[in-house]
């Protein structure tokens, strides 16, 4: 006899089925679109020819694309390992007998809630009139210039903000897991007379190893992703020391008639990304099961 559905069957349903219409409306299509649109000539209007694999052999040849890998790269890897390294500092901080624990915490978390183009505009009002002036006032020749009008130094005042964005969502991270790490453990490297930094290496790293890989793999794929600090901070300037693969596809994509050329490496960017988090994870699963 065949089952009838009852209403919480019918409320399941209905909820599941509006997911997937809008993940692949505004997800999966979008991706799908974006694929065949780099294998065309397209401009971002009018028509357009298919043109094979010429984008993506193009992207390998083009200056442009590598000076802004060159720049993510460099980007993301001096970002997480300050973002990681701080935050676990922090956690280490936050987690032990303070007062008003909850409210430092929630307060801590702040830059995380606020936009990162709001957070970026108020850091360039710092860098280019606050910081200048301050310089002036005391005679620091290092703060005199905005350090966004160096071209040496431009993506150090962007590395700032994000990182400074960054800590707080990692930090929580960390301190969930520190929670997670028995008492009695801590005793008894406490018995065995364990310095604090061999506590920390021998006890406490390893028992957060989890949570250390999902913070190492959700940084490195934010920063690998960088584009609300650099819109609001430097538009890729000077003479485009700072533009990210996010921001030239963006930028050239929307705006250079660049659309299919900049879709092809969307592509490419998306499979660096993903391969980037997979290498992550399985060298990661490999320490956890070690340790």
């Amino acid at each position: 006899m065949k089952k009838r559905m009852t209403n919480r069957d019918k409320t399941f349903w209905a909820v599941i089925i509006c997911v997937l219409v809008l993940f692949f409306t505004f997800n999966t299509l979008p991706m799908i679109k974006g694929i065949i649109y780099s294998f065309t000539n397209y401009k971002g209007y009018g028509s357009y020819d298919y043109v094979g694999f010429r984008n993506y052999i193009d992207l390998f040849s083009d200056v442009r694309v590598g000076k802004s890998y060159l720049f993510t790269f460099k980007y993301a890897l001096a970002g997480t390992v300050l973002v990681n390294v701080l935050s676990l500092i922090m956690a280490l901080g936050l987690n032990s007998r303070i007062r008003f624990k909850s409210a430092v915490r929630g307060i801590y978390f702040v830059p995380n809630i606020l936009g990162g183009l709001v957070i970026g505009y108020i850091f360039s009002f710092i860098f280019t009139y606050i910081l200048p002036a301050v310089g002036n006032t005391f005679h620091i020749s290092g703060l005199q210039n905005s350090i966004l009008a160096s071209e040496t130094y431009a993506w150090v005042g962007v590395l700032i903000v994000g990182v400074w964005q960054a800590v707080a969502l990692n930090t929580i991270i960390y301190i969930s897991g520190l929670q997670t790490v028995p008492q009695d453990v801590y005793e008894a490297s406490m018995l065995d007379g364990a310095s604090k930094w061999k506590e920390f290496c021998h006890v406490t790293l390893p028992l957060v190893i989890p949570f250390v890989t999902i913070n190492l793999v959700l940084s490195t794929k934010n920063f690998l992703m960088v584009f609300d600090q650099i819109i609001s901070l430097t538009k890729g300037g000077p003479a485009q020391s700072t533009e990210s693969i996010s921001y030239l596809i963006y930028r050239n994509g929307m705006d250079g008639g660049q659309f299919g050329f900049q879709s092809a490496n969307a592509v490419i960017f998306f499979i660096v990304i993903v391969a980037i988090s997979i290498f992550q994870m399985t060298v990661m699963n490999k320490k956890e099961e070690q340790l």
